[in-house]
């Protein structure tokens, strides 16, 4: 029995996986079972943002795996520490609470949101959203087709159209708490709204002593060729939350809030036994020496406008390619045919991308990734689709 079988056989099947084990990263390629060598423009889904198997990050692992892995909250953990201290000085919040995803980190928000609006809950999130999978960050996310399955689902959030102030603000009540929404929706279709809304937003949220909540899990550092994406925007939101990119490719989630909004939560109050350990921290502190660096983000910047203008060359030549869009290297393409069929060709020849939905193809490859690397997947891609 191969791997693929066993899979099906003892792995619950809540994903549609393409037939394929991985087995070895370098960089920005993966090795299949059999050999094969992938160009992976998906990253572990904007995880791998340092390419698979950094060395600043394994080294970091090694070295505190020999220290000390796990270490209870009930006592002071020293990379955690350092790791809060570097996220705080890098953002406009003062506080970090360390877990272990983005589902989580934004649980942790939705809580502290509620204790801090002491008795006003009303959370409002945007249509086509994704904050995560757990109950909580479930009924936040704006997509009913995640949702309708598991009724019902916690009370006190509402929905609205993104990039409409408007309609946010006719939303906004006596009860409402908070205001959640990402810089830039990644499974909604890598939607990204204009300044003037992101801007009103928080407007909104300061004249109704309201929390501005961003969700940064995708978006967060270096994605979008800054330290988060709020910073495209000139925001300062109240809680921001984080993961993805984090460890390196370890396991880990952080939520960021500002002192007066931080201070609501009291020992007891929230907590997570894993969260912010010492092998986990020590990998975050290593990925974020690299991902926060200037000079980095410069140059993610440059290269995601060389992909988008490489693109665009493309959507001129082929009709199937309706729009580009994205910042840094968060980049999708509308197109005018069935997605899954364009993923699945380009795995047939040799390239790893993802389709949201049935109509956007993303690209969210690493960071680190080259100008030559980009123009194998331009190639693979006319190839495909022409």
């Amino acid at each position: 029995m191969d791997m693929v079988e066993l899979g099906l056989k003892y792995v619950m099947n809540t994903y549609k996986r393409l037939p394929k084990v991985f087995v070895k990263g370098e960089g920005s390629y993966v090795w299949d079972s059999e050999g094969n060598k992938y160009l992976d423009f998906v990253a572990g889904i904007a995880v791998n943002s340092l390419g698979h198997c950094p060395k600043v990050v394994s080294d970091a692992l090694k070295e505190q795996s020999e220290k000390l892995i796990h270490c209870s909250n009930l006592y002071w953990i020293e990379p955690q520490i350092k790791l809060a201290k570097v996220l705080v000085d890098n953002s406009c919040c003062d506080k970090a609470f360390f877990c272990n995803s983005g589902t989580e980190a934004n649980e942790a928000a939705i809580k502290l949101a509620r204790k801090w609006g002491n008795g006003r809950y009303e959370i409002i999130s945007m249509e086509q959203s994704f904050h995560g999978r757990t109950m909580g960050a479930l009924t936040a996310t704006g997509q009913e087709k995640y949702r309708k399955a598991f009724t019902p689902l916690p009370e006190g959030f509402k929905y609205v159209p993104f990039n409409d102030l408007a309609a946010l603000a006719d939303a906004i009540t006596e009860k409402t708490c908070a205001v959640m929404l990402e810089t830039i929706q990644g499974e909604g279709g890598v939607n990204v709204p204009s300044v003037e809304y992101l801007q009103g937003v928080e407007a909104l949220c300061r004249k109704n002593n309201v929390l501005l909540i961003i969700d940064e899990v995708q978006t967060g550092l270096g994605r979008t060729g800054k330290a988060f994406g709020y910073q495209n925007f000139g925001l300062s939101p109240d809680i921001i939350t984080l993961a993805k990119a984090l460890g390196g490719g370890v396991p880990i989630g952080a939520m960021l809030a500002k002192d007066e909004v931080a201070e609501a939560f009291v020992p007891g109050d929230h907590a997570a036994t894993f969260g912010g350990n010492p092998l986990a921290t020590a990998a975050g502190l290593a990925a974020t020496s690299v991902l926060l660096n200037p000079e980095f983000l410069e140059a993610v910047v440059k290269k995601g406008q060389y992909f988008q203008e490489k693109l665009s060359q493309l959507q001129k030549e082929y009709h199937q390619i309706t729009k580009v869009k994205g910042m840094g290297l968060m980049i999708g393409c509308d197109v005018a045919v069935d997605a899954q069929p364009i993923v699945e060709k380009c795995l047939e020849n040799g390239v790893l991308i993802n389709a949201v939905g049935n109509s956007v193809l993303r690209f969210v490859p690493p960071l680190t990734v080259s100008e030559e690397e980009i123009d194998q997947v331009i190639e693979v891609l006319a190839k495909v689709i022409g």
